[in-house]
């Protein structure tokens, strides 16, 4: 079973790991073609933001904001795939963060091609969210399960 769980792991990691080495091989002097069109959508983002949320959402250069991303990718999966809860937590956050920069379907209307597309990206991307959260609660749930456990006294004769 161990070994099962560490080929999923492996399998579920390769997605982050195949994007960080594709962002890191384009990254360029300004970030490459991630950071050129992340740009328009992290403005739009910001704009929406600040107009529902009503405060300011800080400037970010967006080549530190795909090098910061790449890095959380890469050593968020790396420690995902050894099975600990900070790797996870790496991804989860990256998730959190470009989720809904990146697939901004509410900027559409619904029925423009667009918005389909964006969303189902948005909804497979919340699927990766649910499965972390699923990898973080089982892990916590097994290591309560063990430390409950008393320990086996020797039988003697």
């Amino acid at each position: 079973m161990a070994f099962v769980s560490f080929v999923g792991r492996v399998l579920f990691a390769s997605l982050f790991i195949l994007s960080a080495w594709h962002e890191f091989n384009e990254f360029g002097d300004d970030g490459g073609l991630v950071a050129r069109s992340l740009a328009p959508k992290f403005k739009i983002f910001s704009r929406h933001v600040s107009s529902h949320a009503g405060f300011q959402v800080p400037p970010v250069e967006m080549k530190h904001a795909v090098a910061t991303a790449i890095a959380m990718k890469g050593i968020g999966s790396l420690l995902f795939i050894f099975g600990s809860s900070l790797g996870a937590y790496l991804l989860l956050l990256h998730q959190a963060i470009v989720t809904p920069i990146l697939y901004d379907f509410y900027n559409y209307d619904a029925d423009k091609e667009e918005f389909n597309q964006l969303f189902t990206k948005f909804t497979q991307n919340l699927a990766l969210f649910g499965a972390l959260l699923f990898f973080i609660g089982m892990k916590n749930s097994v290591s309560r399960r063990q430390l409950g456990k008393k320990p086996l006294k020797s039988k003697t004769l």
